[in-house]
């Protein structure tokens, strides 16, 4: 019997091996086919951005040639000129400073709205603060150009128009909703014992927010700050509906002025525009993933 077994074993083993090999010959092919897929889509993804980056460091002399010979996908050569054009002759500082302004201008306001909204819904048992907090995300999804013309009209009644200050509160209709509804669901997660402490010591409830709940609350907060800080700074809409002098200009809708010139449109000055504006953001980013990513996920477990 022991024989027996042993002699139809052999077989058996002799058709495993190859199965094994044809199974592990499938999935390096798998794996190959899916990290190549993988690649084909970063390197679609990326190619704009290399573009942009290439446009901008090209001359004008390049960019009234065009694409091809020695300047081809890889330009023969480089050049800075473009990135010192923009300041010297589209004056681009000023549109950057106006940008600047009304960004951190937003993100300042629409953190302190954001956090006493927040922590007013979370805590203060509101009657109907769920339908509350459902109006006020669905004005953020509201669409922006259903709201340009009312708002026009209001700003143009108190006589705001061309302003870049009056944008600091219409840009509350991208920045409030999100930050609020974020802030909001942070707050429920914080312990009450913490709050029943400082109660109990003889804080105020504003005291308790600023003293105790923002402290544990920062990786939330500076989710929200940064998020507001990316849509005020993107926004194109609102500014080109509300600003008409180019001295009052923000970036974005300077640099549709950039480039004209007769017949010929000099590329290489709106993309390095483009890549000026783009590295704050890419920055913030970069630098702050991790708060981003942990202020996104900190409340959703309950």
């Amino acid at each position: 019997m022991t024989t027996a077994a042993a002699v139809t074993a052999a077989p058996r083993t002799r058709h495993a091996r190859p199965t094994r090999r044809r199974r592990s010959a499938w999935a390096l092919i798998r794996s190959t086919f899916f990290y190549l897929a993988v690649v084909i889509v970063v390197l679609i993804a990326l190619f704009p951005f290399y573009w942009i980056l290439r446009t901008s460091l090209e001359s004008n002399a390049q960019v009234s040639a065009g694409v091809g010979g020695a300047n081809g996908i890889i330009p023969g050569s480089l050049s800075g000129a473009a990135f010192r054009d923009v300041f010297t002759q589209q004056q681009f500082l000023r549109p950057l400073v106006n940008s600047i302004i009304v960004a951190l201008s937003t993100t300042v306001v629409t953190v302190v709205v954001a956090s006493m909204a927040g922590y007013a819904l979370a805590r203060l048992h509101i009657r109907g603060a769920g339908a509350i907090l459902g109006f006020i995300l669905l004005a953020g999804f509201f669409p922006v150009l259903a709201m340009i013309g009312p708002l026009f009209l209001m700003l143009r009644y108190i006589g705001a128009l061309n302003s870049i200050y009056p944008l600091i509160i219409v840009y509350l209709v991208y920045t409030l909703p999100i930050s609020t509804w974020l802030l909001k669901n942070f707050f429920e997660q914080v312990p009450h014992e913490l709050e029943d402490a400082a109660l109990t010591d003889g804080a105020t409830q504003l005291q308790t927010l600023l003293r105790v709940v923002i402290p544990v609350a920062i990786p939330a907060v500076f989710t929200a700050a940064i998020l507001s800080f990316i849509l005020a700074w993107n926004d194109f809409a609102f500014a080109i509906s509300f600003l008409t002098t180019t001295g009052n200009f923000t970036a974005p809708l300077a640099i549709t002025t950039f480039g004209q010139s007769g017949y010929q449109t000099y590329y290489n000055l709106i993309d390095a525009a483009v890549v000026i504006i783009s590295i704050p953001i890419a920055l913030l980013v970069l630098f702050a993933q991790r708060r981003i990513v942990a202020g996104l996920t900190a409340g959703s477990f309950r």
